[in-house]
């Protein structure tokens, strides 16, 4: 069976950190070039937000306390504050030591008399309990504010593509790990902007994937959900799905792009939940690129281009899963370390392991179930354990990685799954609301007044067209 091994999980794999996925401290990632795992204790990455007024010498004066106090900064950018025009707003990112936490703590006690209390915000990577988490006022776990921002996630993957366990299919094929080791390393190069490479699949992938295509598409037409039915021959049409070759991400991306926003980024390896939760945010989904051992191809220990283009992509072309994902990755974006876990077990049960009602029969729409023969007639089955799709009851379930799922929870509809994801949500204990810009490709902070105004205003203008088109219409 396919075991789709999630980013999202706590798995095997988090034993090479010091704690669970659901509690990621990020003091070690996997370097490809060491080949080891690399420590990052010591030398913490961190980033203060601030804002100041357009004045002569304001951004000398600004950054002097982390001169003083020997804080290197190793990036600085700017830009109009949209809200205040006399005002500029500039990110700064630093490497902090554990012995410099005192004086770093000083630095932003002088910057705040400097600019004010409310205009300074540190995001950081420190575990929980430390000076990163939103039990400090004004401090938040770190997260991408631009979509080129992802491209840090490449270098805190917690296992690299070519690690295989000792139970793997393929551990013992050298063949196999310098094929894998190949796709890691495109993943690990790839540049926000950049297409993404092209890749030739030899003899043995391409027949893997004709095993897996041809059995799995027999099942959609009784299994599958209508939006995912709908999106399939789309695909076909579009993207050269078929069982004879295995369709370029990059070809699946652009697809994926007109229809609903969406794009596709390789990945080396698993990523934690924060990271990969925060890709959604800006409508992009880290997809790997190799493929599962041909010795049993219906079965795969992680995530592989099987599970990513036959079970995912579909759904990323439906308007409405496609908002539904995106509005889980920006509930994530600086969320305590518990609240991400119970976000993962959010996607797992319905990105991943999702069921919904159709017509009166239950249908799958989780790329977990539609991605495996046996998951997919199960989650349907009248033998399976079912369970109302109620958040308060989803994000304490606890969900095994490697064998059929115990349970499954249905929702109605996408629609009264993300009304009641996005209420749940509403709980998370963050000083801001995300909001993501589709314009600027960025995030953007509601946590003001005068945001809520430049939103209101965007929305007036939205409903004047909208007016305007109606007015049109003939009766």
């Amino acid at each position: 069976m396919d075991a789709k091994k999630r980013r999202t999980d706590q798995t095997e794999a988090t034993t090479k950190i010091s704690k669970s996925a659901s509690q990621v401290t990020y003091k070690t990632y996997w370097n490809p070039t060491q080949k080891e795992y690399v420590s990052t204790v010591g030398s913490e990455k961190m980033s203060v937000v601030f804002s100041v007024k357009n004045e002569p010498s304001a951004l000398v004066k600004a950054l002097m306390p982390f001169q003083e106090k020997g804080i290197n900064l190793t990036h600085i950018e700017s830009r109009p504050l949209t809200e205040d025009p006399e005002k500029y707003k500039f990110l700064v990112n630093l490497e902090l030591s554990d012995t410099q936490e005192d004086n770093f703590k000083k630095a932003i006690e002088e910057l705040r008399s400097i600019c004010g209390k409310e205009c300074v915000q540190v995001l950081t990577r420190r575990d929980a309990g430390g000076i990163g988490t939103v039990t400090n006022a004004g401090e938040v776990p770190w997260f991408p504010i631009k979509i080129s921002e992802l491209d840090r996630f490449a270098s805190q993957i917690l296992s690299y593509g070519s690690e295989l366990d000792s139970d793997h299919p393929g551990f013992t094929d050298e063949t196999y790990r310098k094929r894998r080791k190949m796709f890691a390393d495109i993943a690990y190069n790839y540049k926000h902007g950049e297409p993404i490479p092209t890749v030739e699949y030899n003899t043995d992938e391409l027949e893997t994937w004709r095993t897996v295509f041809t059995k799995l598409s027999s099942l959609f037409e009784t299994h599958a959900c209508k939006e995912f039915k709908k999106a399939w021959p789309l695909l076909v049409q579009n993207c050269n799905y078929n069982k004879d070759s295995i369709p370029q991400l990059q070809k699946v991306s652009n697809f994926l792009k007109d229809c609903t926003g969406f794009s596709l980024r390789p990945v080396a390896g698993l990523l934690s939940s924060r990271d990969f939760l925060a890709g959604l945010a800006f409508r992009v989904f880290h997809s790997t690129q190799y493929i599962r051992h041909g010795a049993n191809p219906m079965y795969t220990p992680e995530p592989d281009v099987c599970h990513e283009l036959i079970g995912h992509v579909p759904l990323f072309a439906d308007p409405e899963f496609a908002a539904f994902s995106q509005e889980i990755g920006l509930a994530s974006l600086g969320a305590p370390d518990d609240w991400i876990e119970k976000l993962a077990t959010l996607y797992w049960f319905t990105i991943e392991f999702g069921v919904c009602m159709e017509d009166g029969d239950l249908k799958a729409y989780g790329a977990g179930c539609i991605s495996s023969i046996e998951e997919l007639e199960n989650c349907v089955s009248a033998k399976s354990k079912k369970q109302p799709f109620e958040v308060d009851q989803i994000v304490t379930t606890r969900y095994p990685i490697t064998t059929i799922q115990p349970v499954y929870f249905v929702a109605p509809s996408f629609a009264e799954a993300k009304r009641k994801v996005m209420e749940w949500a509403q709980q998370i204990p963050r000083p801001f609301t995300a909001h993501y810009n589709p314009y600027t490709q960025s995030v953007e902070l509601i946590n003001k007044r005068s945001n809520c105004i430049k939103m209101i205003r965007d929305l007036a203008n939205e409903m004047k067209t909208l007016e305007d088109a109606v007015m049109k219409l003939v009766d």
